[in-house]
C-alpha cells in the first residue's frame, strides 16, 4: 500500500505543479525550444486522447463522467491487487495508471473553473471574471513534444509518398506518461501479473 501511495502522490504532485507552472507562465501555443527533439509546447487538449472530440459540450460531459467511471474501476482493481499481495509490479503499473489518469481528470474537473483562458495571454488563478469553463468541462493541459524525426516520406511510399512527415508528433503530460509506463509494464510482465 505504502509503495502504491508513494507513486500516486509522485505522480499527482509532478503532474499538477507542472500544468500549473506552465498555465500561469505561458500562453497557448507557447513554446521552449530546449533542443531540436525537446520542445515545452503549451497546448490543451479539450476532449480525448490526440485531441479527439465528439458532442460539444454533451460530448465533453459525457467523457469526463466516463473518466470518472473508468478511475472508479482502477482505484478497485489497485484496491484488490493490493489485498491480495500482489506482485509489486503489478501494484506499481496499477498505481501508475490510477495516477495518471486522476492527474488529467484534475484538470477536466477543475481547470475551466479555476483559471481564465490562455489564448494570446498568460491564464490568471481564480480571476474575478470566473473560470473559461464550468465544472467537468476543463482543457488538460499538454506540454511535452519530442519531434525525433522530420522530413519527407519516400515518394515510393503508398498513399503518404512525398508527404512531410513528424516522429514524434503527440504532445503530452507526466500523467499520459504514467499511463504509457504502466500499460507497458503490464503488457511486458503480463505472465507475472496475470497468472493468477
Amino acid at each position: 500500500m505504502k509503495r502504491a501511495l508513494i507513486i500516486i502522490l509522485g505522480v499527482l504532485v509532478l503532474d499538477q505543479a507542472l500544468k500549473i507552472w506552465i498555465k500561469t507562465h505561458m500562453y497557448l501555443g507557447q513554446e521552449y525550444v530546449i533542443t531540436d527533439w525537446f520542445i515545452i509546447h503549451f497546448t490543451e487538449n479539450p476532449g480525448m486522447a490526440f485531441g479527439f472530440e465528439f458532442g460539444g459540450n454533451y460530448g465533453k460531459l459525457a467523457l469526463s463522467i466516463f473518466r470518472l467511471i473508468t478511475v472508479a474501476f482502477i482505484f478497485v482493481w489497485l484496491r484488490n491487487l493490493i489485498a491480495k499481495k500482489a506482485k509489486p509490479i503489478a501494484i506499481a503499473a496499477v498505481a501508475l495508471i490510477f495516477a495518471g489518469a486522476i492527474g488529467n481528470i484534475l484538470d477536466s474537473l477543475f481547470y475551466g473553473v479555476l483559471f481564465s483562458d490562455s489564448y494570446g495571454q498568460v491564464a490568471t488563478f481564480l480571476p474575478d471574471e470566473g473560470g473559461y469553463a464550468g465544472f467537468l468541462h476543463g482543457r488538460v493541459v499538454d506540454m511535452f513534444y519530442f519531434p525525433l524525426f522530420k522530413g519527407y516520406l519516400p515518394e515510393w511510399l503508398p498513399i503518404w509518398g512525398g508527404d512531410y512527415f513528424i516522429f514524434f508528433r503527440p504532445i503530452f503530460n507526466i500523467a499520459d506518461s504514467a499511463i504509457s509506463v504502466g500499460v507497458g509494464l503490464l503488457l511486458l510482465f503480463q505472465k507475472a501479473v496475470f497468472k493468477n
